[in-house]
């Protein structure tokens, strides 16, 4: 039980020591996610596009 309660304390001096980040930089860093998201999404969309008319005229 020691052990558990020597972990719990660890724990909560490590979580005192990080920088979190500003309302700011994690709206910011969202924005950023999302329109990579969106960009990868369209990339793949006209790859995927792209082959499957290669293929089908390959096959069919």
């Amino acid at each position: 039980m020691q052990k558990v309660f020597g972990f719990i304390r660890e724990a909560r001096a490590e979580l005192k020591k990080v920088t979190w980040p500003g309302k700011q930089q994690v709206w910011y860093s969202t924005l950023v996610v999302i329109f990579v998201t969106l960009l990868v999404a369209v990339y793949l969309g006209i790859v995927d596009m792209a082959l499957t008319g290669v293929f089908s005229r390959v096959i069919g």
